[in-house]
C-alpha cells in the first residue's frame, strides 16, 4: 500500500474503519508522510509532538525500544480518588518512561512523599517543579513559603527527584520555576478576598508583592537558559502565557487570569526556545503551537472537573533509543 500518495482525509476515513488499536498508527503515517508542522525530522528519524486527545503512536503495543516522555499537573492528591489513580500506575509499562510532573500533587509533605516514593520505581526518571499548593503553610510545621520551597526540593532530591536540567542523550529537561505576577490582569475584589494562596502562603519581608516572588524564582532559571539540544522540553507550573488559554473560556472565568501565570516567565520560554513546554495550573488542557514552541497543560485537576481535563497520561514525546 503506498501511503505516500494519501491525503490526510485518506487517512482519517481508514482509521475510522479499522478500530481504536490501530488509529494511532495510521494518524502516525498521515502526519509523517504528509511532513505536517507537528512534525520534525531529525537524524533520520521523524519526532511526534502529539495532538489533543491524541497517544503516542501504536500506544502500548510499540516496541519499547524507545523512550517515552509523559505528563501530568495537578493531581492535587488530597482526594482520595486522585491519589488511588496515580498510585495505580502501571509497575512495568513505563521503565523506560520519564515522567513530568508539573506541579500541584500536594500541599502535604506526607502525601507528596508517598506519591514520590511509588513513581520512582515505575518510571526510568521523574521530574517535578513545585506549583502554589505545595508552598501552602498555612496549618503547617512551617513559617515562610520559601522555607517551604526548600523542604519540598530536598524531598525531591532525597526521593530521587529531579528538579534540575537532565540531559538523556539528544533529549534535555529543563525546569522553570516561577509564580504569577499580576501580569495577565490585576485581581478584583472577589479574586482578591477568595484566592486561598493570598492566605496560605507567607513570604519574607523582602518578597513585599507578587512581582517580588516572581521575580524571585525566575532568577533560579537564569543559568539554564542557554541549554541546546536536539530536542528541549520546558516545563513550569505556571503558564508562561495568557494566550494559551481556549477561547472558548467563559468571561467570568477569566477573572482567575491575574493568578494564572508571567509574562516575564514566557520571555524566559522564549529566550530558552524549547521545542515543548509544559505547564499546569490553569486545570484547562490544551495542546497549542505558538511560534516554534509547543505549550502543553495536561493537568488531573479535581474530581468533578471531567470536562476540561484528560483524566490520564499524556505522552508528548516518543523517542528510539
Amino acid at each position: 500500500m503506498n501511503f505516500g500518495s494519501w491525503r490526510l482525509s485518506d487517512y482519517e476515513d481508514a482509521s475510522a474503519t479499522i478500530g481504536a488499536d490501530y488509529r494511532p498508527w495510521f494518524r502516525y503515517q498521515a502526519l509523517a508522510n504528509l511532513t505536517a508542522s507537528n512534525f520534525r525530522k531529525q537524524g533520520g528519524q521523524i519526532r511526534c509532538y502529539y495532538l489533543e486527545h491524541e497517544r503516542c503512536y501504536f500506544g502500548r503495543q510499540k516496541s519499547r525500544d524507545c523512550m517515552k516522555v509523559y505528563t501530568v499537573s495537578d493531581v492535587h492528591v488530597d482526594y482520595a480518588e486522585n491519589m488511588d489513580w496515580i498510585l495505580s500506575l502501571d509497575s512495568s509499562v513505563y521503565q523506560n518512561d520519564i515522567m513530568i510532573l508539573a506541579g500541584d500533587i500536594s500541599h502535604d509533605l506526607g502525601d507528596l512523599a508517598r506519591v514520590f516514593s511509588s513513581l520512582v520505581t515505575k518510571f526510568q526518571s521523574v521530574h517535578f517543579v513545585p506549583g502554589n499548593h505545595e508552598l501552602w503553610v498555612e496549618d503547617d510545621q512551617f513559617d515562610c513559603s520559601v522555607e517551604k520551597f526548600n523542604a519540598v526540593q530536598a524531598l525531591s532530591a532525597e526521593h530521587g527527584i529531579k528538579s534540575g536540567v537532565e540531559h538523556y542523550g539528544k533529549l534535555s529537561i529543563v525546569p522553570m520555576f516561577s509564580w504569577y505576577d499580576f501580569s495577565f490582569g490585576e485581581p478584583d475584589r472577589h479574586l482578591s478576598r477568595a484566592w486561598r494562596d493570598f492566605r496560605a502562603c507567607q513570604w519574607p519581608s523582602h518578597l513585599e508583592s507578587s512581582k517580588d516572588i516572581s521575580n524571585y524564582f525566575l532568577e533560579l532559571n537564569r543559568d539554564q537558559l542557554s541549554v541546546k539540544n536536539d530536542t528541549v522540553i520546558s516545563y513550569s507550573h505556571f503558564p508562561p502565557r495568557i494566550d494559551v488559554m481556549p477561547s472558548y473560556i467563559p468571561e467570568e472565568r477569566r477573572r482567575v487570569y491575574p493568578v494564572l501565570g508571567s509574562a516575564s516567565l514566557g520571555e524566559q520560554v522564549k529566550d530558552l526556545n524549547p521545542d515543548i513546554h509544559i505547564y499546569g495550573h490553569s486545570h484547562v488542557n490544551q495542546s497549542i503551537e505558538i511560534g516554534n514552541i509547543r505549550y502543553i497543560n495536561n493537568a488531573y485537576a479535581y474530581p468533578t472537573e471531567n470536562r476540561i481535563s484528560r483524566k490520564e497520561l499524556r505522552c508528548v514525546l516518543d523517542l528510539a533509543v
